[in-house]
């Protein structure tokens, strides 16, 4: 419920509502990848699908991720006021980021009908590959959202570490160019892995054991990390906000 009063709340009295959130991911995928793909004479046939996949699923991991590192302190008046559980936070921004998702992806639909990019059995592995990142980001914001009630400097550290794995994940730009000793840049990111778990079966292609391997050793260890931290730290949260 709360989720969906975020989403209300950030579109009250607009004329489209959520679907300017639609609208501007949709805006966003085609100029980079009307430029891009232009600028490194990629077939757009192939690459505006790419693109589009990879930017809404790291727009949900992305957003998670930052912005669960200030949910406790944008929380604070509810924290400080009602006695709940602080994961309850948490998974009110997992929804809302969830929902904000479900209106992105429709973007990917309408190009890949534009670029005739259909469907294959491998695009049923999207399911549990999105349901996978999901647990990954959830207690990567979690994890984040302790630390940054104590220490303030880290949200702007986070962002702009993003901004940099944005740029060295390929994302807006294909994997098969990047040959030879650079091609660590993604074989040895986990953000890559993640992304492929739904990118490749969007686009047709079923995820490596790499890509399973990579996200399911993540969720585990990061789980266990966070559970440690959590529970040793979160009485301290309303002191720290």
């Amino acid at each position: 419920m709360l989720g969906w009063h975020d989403i209300r709340q950030r579109y009250r009295r607009s004329a489209l509502g959520p679907f300017w959130i639609t609208i501007t991911m949709g805006v966003t995928i085609g100029s980079i990848g009307l430029v891009f793909g232009i600028l490194f004479g990629q077939d757009l046939h192939n690459f505006l699908p790419f693109v589009a996949a990879g930017t809404i699923v790291w727009g949900l991991l992305s957003t998670l991720i930052t912005e669960g590192c200030t949910i406790f302190i944008s929380s604070e008046s509810l924290i400080r006021q009602i006695k709940l559980p602080y994961s309850m936070h948490i998974f009110r921004l997992a929804w809302r980021t969830i929902i904000i998702f479900a209106h992105n992806i429709w973007v990917f639909v309408v190009t890949a009908v534009l670029f005739r990019t259909w469907p294959t059995v491998m695009t049923v592995l999207a399911i549990p590959g999105l349901l996978l990142i999901i647990l990954n980001a959830v207690w990567m914001a979690l994890l984040l959202a302790v630390f940054c009630a104590r220490f303030r400097d880290i949200p702007l550290i986070v962002t702009s570490a993003l901004q940099l794995l944005y740029i060295i994940t390929p994302i807006i730009w294909l994997p098969g160019s990047m040959r030879g000793t650079h091609s660590y840049l993604y074989e040895f990111n986990p953000f890559y892995h993640l992304l492929e778990l739904v990118r490749a079966p969007l686009l047709g292609h079923g995820p490596t054991t790499a890509n399973w391997g990579v996200g399911l050793t993540l969720a585990l260890a990061g789980w266990l990390i966070t559970f440690a931290v959590f529970a040793r730290y979160r009485w301290r949260i309303p002191y720290w906000i």
